[in-house]
């Protein structure tokens, strides 16, 4: 990396940082780093030019829609979420529009504050120490590669997949993200998901079907599944069930990228323990709202808007509008905050 682009590029991130952790960003060189001289950048659909990437890794991305990177996220930050998550859990804390999520199969009478009812919660861009995941240097010099310099944080969960209750809730039917997002490009958006804990097909790691990401946004609805669905858990009506799956097995603080195209679901929980990620999803500040009305994503739209409108006590409110009256109120289907100054704004 030349000193005048590296010098640009941090530039570009302490000013998307604000004051949050400014001090802490370093640029630095990626190992396995290849030149692209050779290959002519629109050959590139899903990744920009960038000297993190190699040309390996960036093919591999164009053609399978994910890339996993391997301890990316050191064990003390991971530590730091997982003691931020159990003060939540306890109720010590209580961050402004936090949501709390617990298992469809959890009665109502066994709500008690710990980690044990609690299988998500989403929203925490106001806790500052859960936030930190999304401001983290090794994190957004990766995601730069996919939505260039402008970034925007719009989505964030760490997610506490518990063991199943024998009724397979705690599996994530089969999905595209996009779905529960209504802007575009849709190339211009990642998830930055990391694993906490080694992960496997026996607590319920990420199942992915490379190389769907090139294709459309397909119909989502509520599966039927006997044993319940999780609010919110949409899945794909309509796949070929004979496309290549591949599990994710991962160890702690390896994190995959993944386009919001591709399909990916999780299955269920099989241990005795929880599995924990951490996730959030980026944008460029340059994406745009689209009306979903008459689209494949009217349900989802109107299932947020009823949800939010419920909590908050809003009447006649658009998923656009959701931002200016309250800009904790997202369930992920509009921008949160912004790691920009000049952007658009701020699950397995």
């Amino acid at each position: 990396m030349d000193r005048n682009r590296a010098s640009a590029r941090l530039s570009v991130l302490l000013r998307h940082l604000g004051c949050r952790s400014a001090g802490t960003i370093i640029a630095h060189h990626t190992s396995g780093v290849g030149s692209l001289a050779s290959f002519h950048p629109q050959q590139f659909q899903y990744t920009r030019e960038n000297n993190v990437l190699s040309l390996e890794q960036r093919k591999f991305y164009e053609e399978n829609g994910f890339l996993v990177i391997k301890n990316l996220v050191s064990d003390a930050d991971i530590q730091r979420f997982r003691n931020e998550f159990e003060r939540i859990c306890r109720e010590e804390v209580k961050p402004l529009g936090l949501s709390v999520m617990r298992d469809v199969t959890i009665a109502k009478s066994e709500y008690v504050p710990s980690e044990k009812v609690v299988s998500k919660v989403q929203d925490f861009q106001e806790d500052e120490e859960l936030f930190r995941y999304c401001s983290l240097p090794e994190i957004l010099k990766y995601v730069e590669c996919f939505t260039g310099p402008n970034i925007m944080a719009m989505h964030t969960m760490l997610i506490n997949k518990p063991p199943d209750s024998g009724k397979k809730t705690s599996r994530h039917p089969l999905h595209q993200d996009l779905h529960y997002f209504p802007f575009r490009p849709s190339n211009s958006i990642v998830c930055a998901w990391t694993a906490m804990e080694h992960i496997d097909r026996n607590n319920g790691c990420l199942v992915v079907l490379p190389g769907t990401h090139k294709g459309p946004l397909k119909p989502h609805d509520y599966p039927q599944w006997e044993g319940g669905v999780n609010i919110m858990f949409h899945g794909i009506q309509d796949y070929d069930e004979n496309n290549a799956r591949v599990h994710l097995v991962m160890e702690k603080g390896d994190t995959v990228f993944f386009h919001p195209l591709l399909i990916h679901g999780s299955g269920r929980n099989k241990s005795q323990g929880f599995r924990k990620a951490i996730s959030c999803h980026f944008a460029d500040a340059n994406c745009h709202y689209i009306d979903v009305e008459g689209t494949s994503q009217e349900n989802i739209a109107k299932e947020v808007v009823n949800m939010v409108s419920k909590k908050h006590g809003f009447k006649d409110i658009t998923l656009k509008e959701q931002r200016r009256k309250n800009k904790s109120s997202s369930i992920g289907l509009h921008f949160q905050e912004q790691i920009t100054q000049n952007g658009a704004g701020k699950h397995h």
